[in-house]
């Protein structure tokens, strides 16, 4: 057995998987078997971390491996007849190969192309705006040999509204280098400073206070700390990041060069998730060429010079490594399963040290402070939502693309840029956040209000609300890792229940049902999937009362009521403000 010191770093292991599964098109036992000798592990061991990762196929994928997205933007736009498409042209079925192992035909969630739908990747190249026509003509090509490369489409910056450049903060006109001119004027405390000064929240969705963050990590004993950046972007429906990933990397980058400053990090990651490979080599080249301008590495220009290195992983397919301690398990070499939270990441993170963990928003939102400064930014959006922020708009509209917003903007104003007409609901925040009727009272984006997480998804009155609801409780089913009980049970029954009222037999003591695994799972689940995964529902429920009624029908008990909804609902916020001790529920 080779010494410990001689082992290879776990953390190397993803790659190592990627490799293999992009040479030979799927882990074979022998492939587990090499691993687990290099790595030191046992055989299980490697097995429990391939079979974590969509991506990595334990059989053979095809040499043109299609992921066609299951999204319900995507069902909408016309996914169900392109893959039965692609089934003709290619001789596969969804989850197979075809008989000559040329062709692998495979349904993943959304691959962050909800503003192009409907899409796909291939080869994790993506296409889009698909056809049956197209899907024909690009499978007659890739029998004959055109490279994948050639064929993809490109993927357009898609910005729809713009603030005014005097109100404009993520998406004014961008040099290298710009933002990092704070650094020769300011030492690490006037960065922390300047971020607490302006009010800056984090983008991700907890929405903690990003100078706070920081400074809470600086503050921790210890020299080696690390800055993560979070760019699984798996959220279904969002894809705000991929524009600032493709468009903007460098803003990016200098929003960890700045972090690595005010806390003493040395080392930080860009964690990209593997739908997002087709951008792999243009944010390499981002890196390398801040390294060739000596702003990374050793001595980089600043008040007092400092050393950053930037890395880039790349996922592996795993919604719920989005969430960061999934994510840190990820980044070293496990199964991307969230954490018992026993320390906060700023306290034990990344190899058990001091870590920043901010998405790819936040970082550029956090070099454009430093760079316009503190109170420019203050004085824009409202007393507790400071700034402006990104949205991902898609679904029912003439204009779906990414919208930079000031906090506080209306709704309706959004869905009047959009050019959403009918809209019967409205989704913030993907799956896990509200589903909301646009039209009651003037809902605008603010904290009290629609705390927005960058993704909204309108549906015009042509749409199911049911259905919606019942694909994205497939999605957490699908995407729960599994550990803790009431995210694992919870979310098969939530399928089970949603079905049952598909087929009109939905009764009273269903709806209390949902109401308290709802509870357990919001209060008990490990990480925010389980805790935010009924949230759809119920939120839908409470504005929709009416149109869901329709689904419970009376009991069947010899002179029961029919089953009132919004008296339900009533009762049961009622409850949760007792329970709270609050007069308002979010």
């Amino acid at each position: 057995m080779k010494p410990a010191t001689d082992l290879p770093d776990r953390r190397t292991l993803l790659n190592d998987l990627w490799a293999i599964q992009l040479e030979k098109r799927h882990i074979s036992d022998q492939g587990i078997k090499t691993l687990a000798a290099r790595y030191q592990l046992s055989e299980v061991e490697i097995e429990g971390v391939v079979s974590f990762y969509h991506f990595f196929h334990r059989q053979p994928a095809g040499q043109y491996t299609i992921y066609v997205n299951n999204s319900v933007t995507a069902m909408h736009s016309g996914m169900p007849a392109i893959i039965s498409a692609f089934e003709e042209a290619t001789g596969a079925r969804i989850g197979q190969t075809d008989p000559t192992g040329t062709f692998g035909l495979y349904e993943t969630s959304c691959i962050g192309l909800s503003d192009l739908e409907p899409a796909c990747l291939i080869n994790f190249q993506p296409f889009t705006h698909l056809t049956p026509q197209k899907v024909k003509a690009l499978v007659w090509q890739l029998r004959r040999g055109v490279p994948v490369e050639q064929l993809a489409n490109p993927i357009p910056q898609h910005l729809r509204y713009q603030l005014p450049p005097d109100q404009a903060v993520l998406l004014r006109p961008f040099v290298p280098g710009e933002t990092l001119k704070a650094l020769l004027q300011l030492d690490p405390e006037e960065v922390l400073s300047t971020l607490e000064a302006s009010g800056l929240r984090g983008m991700g969705g907890a929405f903690f206070p990003v100078g706070k963050k920081w400074r809470l990590c600086r503050e921790q004993p210890g020299n080696e700390k690390y800055i993560l950046c979070n760019a699984d972007e798996g959220e279904p429906g969002t894809f705000k990041d991929r524009m600032l990933l493709q468009y903007l990397p460098g803003l990016v980058i200098e929003g960890m060069i700045h972090a690595a400053y005010a806390t003493g990090a040395a080392e930080g990651w860009i964690y990209l998730r593997a739908e997002y490979r087709w951008l792999l080599p243009e944010l390499e080249a981002a890196v390398a060429a801040y390294y060739d301008r000596g702003w990374l590495g050793a001595q980089i220009p600043a008040k007092s010079p400092f050393r950053f290195d930037i890395h880039i992983q790349l996922g592996a397919g795993a919604y719920v490594c989005g969430e960061e301690t999934a994510m840190m398990n990820s980044l070293e070499g496990l199964r991307g399963e969230p954490r018992v939270r026993t320390y906060f990441p700023v306290e034990r993170g990344y190899r058990q040290k001091p870590t920043v963990v901010n998405n790819v928003e936040t970082f550029a939102a956090a070099a454009r402070v430093l760079e316009i400064g503190a109170e420019r930014f203050a004085a824009l959006g409202t007393p507790q939502m400071k700034g402006t922020r990104l949205l991902s708009i898609a679904g029912d509209c003439e204009r779906p693309g990414v919208y930079e917003i000031e906090w506080g903007t209306r709704l309706a104003e959004v869905l009047d840029w959009a050019g959403a007409k009918s809209t019967l609901a409205v989704q913030i925040s993907g799956p896990s956040g509200q589903c909301i009727d646009p039209n009651y009272g003037d809902p605008c984006f603010d904290w009290d209000d629609l705390r927005c997480g960058g993704a909204v998804t309108i549906f015009n009155t042509q749409r199911d609300l049911l259905q919606i609801l019942r694909n994205f409780s497939s999605f957490f089913a699908e995407e729960s890792c599994g550990v803790c009980t009431p995210c694992r049970a919870g979310n098969f029954i939530f399928t089970r229940k949603l079905d049952k009222l598909a087929k009109g037999l939905g009764r009273a003591d269903d709806y209390v049902e949902i109401q308290n695994w709802s509870n357990i799972m919001r209060q008990t689940s490990r990480c925010g999937l389980g805790r935010a995964a009924t949230h759809a529902l119920l939120t839908a429920m409470e504005h929709f009362p009416g149109y869901f009624s329709r689904y419970f029908t009376p009991e069947a008990a010899a002179g029961a009521q029919p089953f009132d909804l919004e008296a339900a609902v009533s009762d049961y916020r009622e409850t949760v403000n007792k329970t709270l001790g609050t007069t308002k529920t979010n």
